[in-house]
């Protein structure tokens, strides 16, 4: 009796404890799955880069003789076909591969000519900025600058200022999704870390009151038998 009366009153002030933290996990999880994820991360926005089309024989810049070369590929973006040249520790460069010359870094109207020639809905560009790869937003979080190119529908895309890729995709659910993930893992300020002291505090404590139910459970049948 004394047993199960303790257990009891454990099990009530450790499921007030809980309560709170059970609900959000439950909430932000269902949010999680209640649309597919490849519409959430905006798949089908854009379509496919298209394929490269070159009327001579490509020119790679003899600048990069020598250099230590993580990647040389040929790539076409909204202007035409581009080497997209990765320097091991350096800056990835553009170059144009008819005449060889190397391109400085994307301009706005660059980057939103790259969104345009792929963009496969009827939104309109409301603005475009640039981020700085030492202080990316939060919904980016990578260390690339790029410029921010905000749509009619709330859907940010981020085309990298150096490559003219676009590297990320970010819709209006983007945006609410990664918040109620966030909030799934408690760690509304970076959305991301699954190990934390509160997080794995009230996950030990939780399962310490599922147990204790567990426990109970047979015990009050029994008592009521009795």
């Amino acid at each position: 009796m004394k047993i199960r009366s303790n257990l009891r009153r454990w099990h009530v002030w450790l499921g007030w404890l809980v309560g709170l933290p059970m609900l959000f996990w439950a909430v932000s999880g269902l949010v999680m799955v209640w649309k597919p994820i490849e519409e959430v991360r905006g798949t089908d926005l854009l379509a496919p880069p298209a394929p490269v089309v070159l009327t001579t024989p490509a020119v790679l810049p003899s600048v990069v003789a020598g250099l230590p070369l993580t990647k040389v590929s040929l790539e076409q973006r909204a202007a035409g076909p581009r080497w997209v040249i990765e320097v091991k520790g350096g800056p990835t460069r553009l170059a144009d591969p008819v005449t060889g010359r190397l391109l400085p870094p994307l301009s706005a109207a660059e980057a939103s000519a790259e969104v345009l020639a792929r963009l496969r809905s009827d939104a309109r560009i409301t603005s475009v900025r640039r981020t700085s790869a030492d202080d990316p937003p939060l919904e980016l979080r990578r260390p690339v600058a790029t410029w921010q190119v905000d749509l009619s529908d709330g859907t940010h895309l981020f085309v990298a200022a150096d490559s003219g890729a676009i590297v990320a995709t970010r819709t209006r659910w983007w945006r609410f999704y990664d918040w109620m993930f966030g909030l799934h893992v408690m760690d509304l300020k970076g959305h991301e870390d699954t190990h934390h002291p509160t997080l794995i505090a009230l996950t030990a404590i939780t399962l310490l009151t599922v147990l204790m139910a567990l426990v109970l459970l047979p015990l009050t049948i029994k008592r009521r038998r009795s």
